[in-house]
């Protein structure tokens, strides 16, 4: 195996030189950086990351924790943190938090004890835990999708956390809007799990776009899903059974989605004919249903690819004050709805 010695010898410069070409950490002249990368392909020189870690202290490896790999918005999510992760020299560790509080924290710990330069962390809804860890450790970390409010008091020092997710009280209240828009009065939400920020921020939009189309909040309309489709499932029934049950739903998730939709085809109901229905989060699929779903995309893979590039911002200067960075999501109008169908295109940004 060649060794950087060899690199050295066949370019007719030092040993420091090409560590210097190959870790980018001095500037060097444009031909002697030719003749040094011309000597490691000609070579099959590869660089040993083991002994380069122990001199720079940096693994060139990121973390990346996310439940539910398996539901499409997070796999999304995973391909731009990937794509990103590689394109910048980049390696990738996951674990799955099962949303769970110490697996979480446990799975975080695991990564860090593995080296990794910086966590990208999809926060449990009670990341109390993590959070202490993280700032014990100073941990370089970038939350996504879901935001965290606080940092642990009585650490030795403030920990920046940097954040990333989409819009989602806007693009919600749209939904609401939309629906009031066709005529429905009783619009029922299936809602996520209680604890994460964005059903949250989805409540609220829900609760918006009722005050913006002139009706008033009946909480009976609102019903929690858990963000899992079983959960979902209940809380349409539950929803159905209401004496005065909606004529429209949203749901607020994909996952979700395909819960009341079960729910709906076990109790012999069509959509949108029996019962209207728009949701937060679009998926591959969506434009195959039958009928077509009305959505909101959020803009999955440019998330993950803004996390990386978040957090190699971060590890540049551990010091810099802590950003949350939020992108536009986009009312995707299909048929479910009740609306005619036309060609699926997604509609302005929310």
């Amino acid at each position: 195996m060649a060794t950087m010695a060899d690199v050295a010898r066949s370019a007719g410069v030092s040993v420091a030189t090409v560590s210097h070409v190959l870790n980018d950490t001095r500037p060097v002249r444009p031909h002697t950086r030719q003749a040094v990368l011309h000597a490691v392909d000609e070579l099959g020189y590869t660089p040993n990351t083991l002994a380069r870690s122990l001199v720079t202290a940096r693994t060139r490896s990121i973390g990346l924790a996310v439940s539910a790999i398996s539901n499409p918005y997070f796999t999304e999510i995973l391909q731009g943190v990937e794509a990103s992760a590689l394109e910048r020299g980049y390696g990738l560790l996951i674990a799955d938090p099962h949303d769970d509080p110490l697996h979480e924290r446990n799975a975080v710990r695991l990564l860090h004890e593995r080296r990794v330069d910086g966590v990208i962390v999809a926060p449990s809804a009670n990341p109390g835990e993590l959070l202490a860890l993280l700032a014990r450790h100073r941990v370089p970390t970038v939350f996504l999708d879901r935001l965290v409010d606080t940092v642990p008091a009585g650490t030795p020092a403030p920990q920046a956390f940097d954040q990333i997710c989409a819009e989602n009280v806007d693009p919600m209240a749209r939904l609401v809007t939309h629906l009031a828009e066709l005529g429905h009065r009783r619009i029922g939400l299936v809602a996520g799990r209680p604890g994460f920020s964005t059903t949250n921020e989805r409540i609220s939009g829900y609760r918006q776009g009722l005050a913006a189309a002139g009706m008033s909040y009946d909480e009976r309309l609102l019903a929690r899903g858990d963000s899992a489709a079983e959960g979902a499932e209940r809380a349409t029934a539950a929803l159905l059974s209401l004496a005065a049950p909606p004529t429209a739903l949203v749901t607020a998730n994909n996952a979700m989605t395909i819960g009341a939709l079960r729910t709906l085809r076990g109790r012999g109901l069509s959509v949108p004919a029996d019962l209207a229905l728009c949701c937060f989060d679009d998926f591959a699929w969506a434009d195959l249903f039958s009928p077509r779903l009305t959505a909101i995309s959020q803009p999955s893979r440019q998330i993950g690819a803004e996390a990386v590039r978040l957090l190699l911002e971060r590890l540049e200067d551990l010091d810099r004050p802590s950003r949350t960075v939020r992108l536009p999501s986009v009312f995707v109008h299909r048929t479910s709805c009740g609306c005619p169908d036309a060609p699926s295109q997604k509609g302005t940004d929310s």
